[in-house]
């Protein structure tokens, strides 16, 4: 089966489960047609003991996905561009010292806090498990996964603060998130006697900062490119070509790619780039066609993640500790952006239970299956794997659907994020 067959089954569920969700369902687009993805993959498996056909096709379609590779070099530099490009920069500015706090220290404490607590679970029922393995879980669960967020805090109708800080948040701390992983993977491939302080830094320098740094050039060209010229077309072909072009150039200078197009995305997204360089149908055409692109993409992500099921290996035994470590997580978020907010509550007044609504708010997605896919089978990958998913489905499924209810719950209580005033 070639790219573009692959490429045509996966469109057309998608169209088809959005029709069902949209028809029946009635729940937000990227809840909806996960959950009708894996009701559609539980029904093939139960009529794979009568006929085997539907369910040995759907097993040969994601067998042939590279799941990894499909959304951490390709999709993912789109949607984080997208997300960008339509964030409250203003907002994002002012907060920028939280939410670069939050994407970078909060992740690092989450993610041994979750190693931890995994090593300990894994002892108690007996499994045998070297530390560096249970951080290493801990690194690919911690990010919160700027897709599943944007996508559902857009219908959540949540206070401007917060969602700005949990969205710049997912943002950034993909690329950061990728580091510490790749850090830790180094490290228990080839041991700690071959670990450097120094390689550390350099990868972080070069992934993070060079990624950032490579976004603000590709934002700075494509405005002079749009600034210069008045023709909506050309101008979204720009904007385009900026996110492949660039995701391109960042896989082969070795920068993170997602840190670039998040950077671009949001300078061309500030009210000074629209107004010198956009007219106003250049302006609607353009956030038309990426938040078209936005969606449609999304829309195949979220059914890509639902029939994934198929090739996940269920034990009891698994399901049980998938089911605990959905509470481990969740402590391990809650206890690591409390000190932050703590810290932040000096020039931002952070009223009470704003660290629920970010325990809640941080979903995971993609980019955590993603990395648990990427893992070899010497690394518990199939354990780690099937922790994951039941991770990722309960973020979704559960906290994604009561974020709205929760929001109007803190609303009633007056709970919201004081902006900081502007200084005269």
């Amino acid at each position: 089966m070639n790219y573009f067959e692959l490429a045509s089954i996966l469109v057309s569920l998608s169209a088809v489960f959005g029709y069902i969700n949209e028809k029946y369902f009635k729940l937000p687009t990227t809840i909806g047609l996960m959950l009708i993805a894996i009701i559609f993959t539980l029904l093939s498996t139960a009529v794979s003991f009568i006929n085997p056909t539907l369910f040995n096709h759907q097993r040969e379609l994601i067998s042939q996905i590279d799941f990894s590779e499909v959304l951490l070099d390709m999709m993912l530099s789109f949607m984080l561009f997208a997300g960008a490009l339509h964030t409250n920069v203003p907002y994002l500015k002012q907060l920028r010292k939280p939410v670069f706090g939050f994407a970078v220290v909060s992740t690092i404490i989450s993610t041994f806090i979750v190693g931890g607590l995994i090593y300990l679970l894994l002892y108690i029922f007996g499994i045998d498990m070297p530390f560096i393995y249970t951080l290493l879980f801990g690194a690919l669960i911690s990010p919160t996964d700027p897709i599943a967020v944007l996508g559902i805090l857009k219908k959540a109708k949540i206070d401007k603060g917060v969602e700005t800080v949990i969205i710049g948040e997912s943002l950034f701390n993909d690329g950061v998130g990728v580091v510490i992983f790749l850090t830790i993977f180094g490290i228990a491939k080839r041991g700690m006697e071959s670990f450097h302080i120094g390689e550390v830094i350099k990868l972080f320098t070069v992934e993070v900062i060079g990624g950032i740094g490579l976004g603000i050039a590709i934002g700075w060209i494509t405005y002079q490119m749009m600034k210069s010229i008045d023709s909506y077309d050309v101008e979204v072909l720009a904007t385009l070509g900026a996110v492949m072009g660039g995701t391109f150039l960042a896989h082969h200078l070795h920068v993170s790619a997602p840190l670039a197009m998040v950077t671009a995305g949001l300078i061309i997204g500030t009210d000074r780039v629209r107004s010198n360089a956009m007219s106003e149908i250049t302006e609607a055409y353009v956030d038309k066609f990426w938040e078209l692109t936005d969606v449609i993409l999304n829309t195949i992500l979220f059914v890509m993640i639902g029939m994934e099921l198929i090739i996940v290996e269920f034990k009891t035994t698994y399901i049980i500790l998938g089911l605990i470590s959905i509470l481990i997580v969740l402590i391990s978020r809650y206890l690591a952006v409390k000190p932050l907010l703590k810290y932040f509550e000096r020039k931002i007044k952070f009223i009470s239970h704003t660290d629920f609504m970010m325990t809640w708010g941080g979903l995971r997605g993609g980019i955590s299956i993603a990395l648990a896919l990427s893992l070899p089978e010497t690394m518990h990958r199939g354990l780690f794997l099937v922790l994951t998913y039941i991770i990722v489905v309960f973020s979704i499924l559960v906290q994604g659907l009561s974020m709205g209810k929760l929001v109007q719950k803190l609303k009633e209580e007056d709970i919201v994020v004081k902006m900081p005033e502007k200084k005269e």
